[in-house]
């Protein structure tokens, strides 16, 4: 689909893709980025682990432990509130990153969302290990 933009008497054209497609030929976030190198895939597969790591980390997040045992109540508010908002951001860009319906933008943002999601949880679990159980005669 062709979306065109006019501003100030100036034309843009503007191609975007609205519907999912293979290829290496995809523009990610910034402009020019990962670039159309159709000869080396390297820029393109380093996107994808890019963005695989921010997706992993946005999850990697969800369970921080921002409050220290010492720590003002305010101090510990304004900790878990830079976290949250580091947090947000870094899923606003992986949601940016998918609308360009690239499938192994998808891929990729869906596999570190995962497993970040289980490698989250699974520290998380193993923070709070369940008491023993007691003996029963």
């Amino acid at each position: 689909m062709d979306m065109n933009m006019t501003m100030n008497s100036t034309t843009m054209d503007m191609t975007m893709q609205m519907s999912f497609y293979w290829g290496r030929n995809v523009t990610i976030l910034f402009s020019g980025w990962p670039g159309s190198h159709h000869h080396n895939p390297g820029m393109y597969i380093l996107a994808l682990l890019f963005l695989f790591a921010i997706a992993f980390t946005t999850e990697a997040l969800s369970v921080w432990p921002t409050i220290k045992p010492n720590q003002s109540p305010v101090a510990a508010g304004l900790t878990q509130a830079s976290v949250y908002a580091i947090r947000v951001s870094l899923g606003y860009f992986v949601m940016l990153a998918v609308m360009t319906y690239n499938v192994g933008v998808f891929i990729a943002a869906v596999a570190g969302h995962t497993i970040g999601f289980f490698a989250a949880k699974t520290s998380s679990l193993s923070m709070t290990k369940p008491s023993e159980p007691e003996a029963s005669f």
